[in-house]
């Protein structure tokens, strides 16, 4: 894929990003000390086997990592991508040795393509310059029947009502404008699931 020139909208609204959580890298897991029982729950759902290849896409702090290396054992391998170094640092000093880690943004995955069973994407799609580039980037590199799950702690109207925002039709995470885009990018949607303790998308690969 292209690389895009550093000036363009796509790489500023992704330098805003990494500035965003650069700066709560330190601290973020103590702003949400009671969501670990629903990531794991989230991560069930994905029904993940030993032996397979899963990857923590947009893996902040790593909190889901060792989980996901539970779910596929010492045999399987953990790959967590994020775009903010200091997000990867967290992760590794947290969970030393529990995943590969790669400093990647996640519309540009330095993975060969069909090469894993599943992607947990964790608070991601919100944060996406270009939430349609990436989902067809995770396409890529996942085999045909993967899993995706696109989970959130909280639902959408308890999101917003924490940020003191309304919550409007156009949110890309409502299920009426998130299943034509996984469609478009080769992906179906199998379970949707919206309320205040839990956001949770489902998907599978389909062929292109």
């Amino acid at each position: 894929m292209p690389q895009l020139p550093p000036s363009s909208p796509y790489d500023a609204e992704l330098a805003r990003t990494r500035e965003f959580f650069a700066t709560r890298a330190a601290d973020w897991d103590a702003r949400f000390p009671d969501d670990g029982p629903r990531y794991a729950a989230a991560i069930a759902e994905l029904g993940l086997r030993p032996g397979q290849s899963v990857l923590d896409a947009g893996c902040g702090t790593g909190r889901a990592l060792p989980l996901l290396r539970a779910a596929v054992a010492a045999e399987g391998r953990v790959f967590g991508a994020d775009v903010t170094p200091e997000m990867l640092q967290q992760a590794a000093t947290r969970h030393p040795g529990t995943a590969t880690l790669l400093l990647a943004d996640c519309a540009r995955l330095p993975l060969p393509g069909a090469a894993l069973d599943a992607v947990f994407a964790a608070g991601l799609i919100s944060h996406l310059p270009d939430p349609a580039r990436t989902l067809c980037e995770l396409a890529r590199v996942t085999r045909t029947g993967a899993a995706l799950a696109l989970f959130h702690p909280v639902g959408r109207a308890a999101l917003a009502a924490r940020h003191g925002r309304a919550l409007t039709p156009d949110d890309l995470r409502a299920e009426p404008r998130l299943r034509p885009l996984l469609a478009a990018a080769g992906w179906h949607l199998d379970s949707y699931t919206d309320r205040d303790d839990r956001y949770l998308a489902l998907a599978t690969r389909v062929h292109p």
